[in-house]
């Protein structure tokens, strides 16, 4: 199944009037943690929407820099899910969230090291072995260096993608977070953040998010709450550049969900930034999206 144009996360909160909007969305994004291991209503609503969009998996608990064994149970339910959605790919982020076989229910961050690099793109190798479809890895947001790190986050990122196999799913505001949070003081985000674009291999790149975040003092937090600010558009429409095509995006609105009209209106933003990115180069019509 083709994956193409802007799409949003499958959320309960504002399901039914997915289904019931005569709105533009080209695709949905589903968090499988949310749906694989329920049946029902839940089930119901998740095969309706496949029905209409064309989806993709994005898991929040693969651990792949975990030091526990992986989660066969879990890695199952993402394979059937896959299978069922003909799904190109599907993602999660470059990080570990449990120790001790106990889950943390965060994303935490990783040494820059070249022995982390080793350790994740071996779990990746040997997920991929266990599940069809491309395994797809997202940069993460972090809040402080871990010890032991040797490298860049650009260089340990790109490492990984070589020795793994993978695809990169790059979040742009999670750049954008990062460049805030730990560039030097008084420094132009905008421009580390750029540099860091400039620096992913954009072959690799299947996949985008776009979210809003949240001041708390002088630390950004990735929040996922909306609406998307000017310089995360303008990170946008650089990735974009950077690609030459129409990278299919995701707006991410997790937190304080708003009216499904609300994050539309995203959507619709979302399309015009790639519109004035791209202008012609981008495929942005109906016809030429479906998958």
């Amino acid at each position: 199944m083709r994956i193409a144009g802007i799409g949003v996360g499958l959320r309960k909160p504002f399901a039914h009037a997915l289904l019931e909007t005569d709105r533009r969305v080209d695709w949905l994004e589903v968090t499988p943690e949310n749906w694989v291991f329920f049946g029902g209503g839940a089930r119901r609503m998740l095969d309706a929407c496949r029905e209409r969009w064309p989806m993709v998996q994005h898991g929040v608990s693969l651990d792949i820099g975990g030091l526990s064994a992986l989660d066969g149970t879990y890695l199952d339910a993402v394979a059937a899910l896959n299978a069922k959605l003909d799904a190109p790919w599907w993602s999660d982020h470059v990080c570990y969230s449990s120790v001790n076989g106990a889950p943390l229910h965060d994303l935490l961050p990783l040494p820059f090291s070249e022995e982390a690099v080793l350790h994740v793109a071996s779990r990746a190798r040997e997920i991929q072995s266990r599940v069809d479809g491309e395994l797809v890895l997202e940069n993460a947001t972090f809040y402080a260096h871990m010890p032991g790190g040797t490298m860049s986050e650009a260089d340990f990122l790109c490492a990984i993608l070589d020795e793994g196999k993978c695809g990169l799913l790059l979040d742009v505001n999670n750049v954008y977070v990062n460049a805030m949070n730990h560039g030097p003081r008084d420094s132009d985000a905008l421009a580390i953040a750029r540099a860091f674009i400039d620096r992913m291999p954009m072959q690799k790149v299947r996949q985008l998010h776009v979210a809003g975040h949240t001041r708390v003092g002088e630390t950004v937090i990735d929040t996922h709450i909306g609406p998307v600010i000017e310089p995360v558009w303008e990170l946008y429409r650089h990735a974009l550049k950077r690609a030459g095509r129409l990278v299919p995006t995701l707006i991410e609105w997790d937190n304080e969900i708003p009216a499904l009209d609300v994050v539309l209106d995203e959507v619709d933003a979302a399309r015009a930034h790639a519109e004035a990115a791209l202008g012609a180069a981008a495929p942005l019509s109906r016809e030429s999206e479906k998958p």
